[in-house]
């Protein structure tokens, strides 16, 4: 297999433009919307008639924070190939502000925010923090609407308490998240003064704000980090690179022979438990959509394969013993390949096995990975689909450190090694089938 010829550099400068911007679930997908529309997709809406036969290039979208790419230029082969599915998720965890967020305190005004996923708190603290997100409202005729928003530019902080406060801060942690976490915005005495900065990147004619879904980021810019840039450093690199990954994958093998989905889901860092999350009907509709009744289904999904894409641990150097001795992922060595024995990652020996095969025909490097017997181990969407939709699954991802942190790193080689292998996937005229 012949692997088609892209620049690294190039490839890489795309992600961090890419992650630029994505500040929230919601930009990644409108960027993700752009680029399927600038590639020739069309956008599919749920709720009204779908082209029959479904043969050409289409998304959809939900929430405007799910999306589903399809390469169904060959869409007649379904029953003969099966589907190749690419799966990642658009949320990162990270602070998002409450409702009724305004708090005036000392002459300051701050945002009441709650945790979202697993971050690692710490490591908001003294950063030049924007917010972005959605609004919701009416317009001067009474319609609702909805609006991304963003601020951009650093308006928000949360300074560090000095340590000549907290002498033991560096020993033990006593960080509250409902106390220590709101940021602040500036002083003032007005309460209104927030929902004025707010308005202020609406349409006019908007009148009252129903709902906000706004969520905290770090302005700084993605950066190659390292005395010869071997490293890629940035917010969200869990798991907007896989993102970046499968959609440049899906628009370079738009020509393949096996009919191709990209799915990128929202909330998978909370658990996936939504409408559009991994764990609704978001995948399972449009797939019972285009292959009609339970036979062709169920005939159609037995020839089909997941690669379920989600970063991993690399091997933190100032940390060797977190990991298991024989299963230690280095970064720049190539994708990751994570098993679980209790199934927390849907890796299967079959699937492990043709992913494996897939590797050696990319000439892709691929790294086993499992947790040390006595960690407990995270989880992906991987698992869920494999239940939901009775698909062999495989997991797989690039190693980083810092995972859940505001700014993550990851090797500058390692995109580009999964873009390599999910290219094999894609081409690839048969996968092997597992009869039994």
């Amino acid at each position: 297999m012949t692997m088609p010829f892209v620049s690294e550099s190039l490839f890489n400068e795309g992600l961090l433009n890419f992650l630029q911007a994505s500040p929230t679930p919601y930009h990644a997908v409108a960027t993700l919307r752009m680029a399927l529309l600038q590639a020739g997709f069309q956008e599919l809406l749920e709720s009204e008639a779908w082209p029959e036969p479904l043969i050409g290039l289409f998304f959809i979208v939900r929430n405007e924070s799910s999306i589903i790419a399809l390469n169904f230029t060959n869409g007649d082969q379904l029953q003969q190939q099966g589907l190749r599915l690419m799966g990642a998720h658009t949320d990162s965890p990270c602070l998002k502000l409450k409702p009724n967020a305004p708090i005036l305190q000392q002459g300051t005004l701050q945002l009441g925010v709650e945790v979202y996923g697993g971050a690692l708190l710490h490591t908001w603290f003294d950063r030049d923090l924007s917010i972005a997100g959605r609004i919701s409202y009416l317009n001067a005729e009474q319609q609702l609407q909805h609006q991304l928003i963003d601020f951009q530019h650093p308006i928000a902080i949360i300074p560090s308490l000095a340590i000549h406060l907290n002498r033991e801060v560096n020993t033990t942690s006593s960080l509250n998240a409902q106390q220590h976490l709101p940021p602040i915005v500036l002083q003032t005495t007005d309460m209104t003064r927030w929902e004025n900065l707010v308005r202020e990147l609406l349409p006019a004619d908007a009148t009252d704000i129903l709902s906000q879904d706004l969520f905290l980021y770090d302005t700084q810019a993605p950066a190659f980090v390292g005395a010869d840039e071997q490293f890629i450093c940035s917010a969200r690199l869990d798991n907007l690179m896989s993102c970046y990954v499968g959609l440049m994958s899906l628009l370079k093998n738009r020509d393949s022979a096996a009919p191709s989905i990209l799915i990128c889901h929202d909330h998978e860092e909370v658990g996936s438990q939504s409408d559009h999350g991994a764990n609704g009907n978001f995948v399972i509709s449009v797939l019972k959509r285009i292959l009609g009744d339970e036979i062709d289904y169920s005939r159609c999904l037995a020839l089909s394969m997941m690669v379920s894409m989600d970063n991993a641990h690399g091997l933190h150097p100032n940390y060797m013993e977190k990991h298991d001795a024989q299963h230690r992922p280095l970064l720049n060595n190539g994708p990751v390949i994570k098993l679980n024995a209790n199934q927390r990652y849907a890796t299967s020996g079959y699937s492990q096995a043709v992913i494996t095969w897939l590797a050696k025909l990319a000439n892709v490097k691929l790294q086993p990975f499992v947790m040390r017997s006595d960690l407990a181990c995270g989880s992906t969407i991987g698992p869920i689909t494999a239940a939901q939709l009775g698909i062999k699954t495989v997991d797989v991802g690039i190693p980083q450190w810092a995972m859940h942190s505001i700014r993550e790193t990851a090797g500058c080689h390692d995109a580009l090694a999964l873009y390599q292998l999910m290219c094999a996937f894609l081409q690839v005229e048969q996968l092997p089938e597992n009869r039994g």
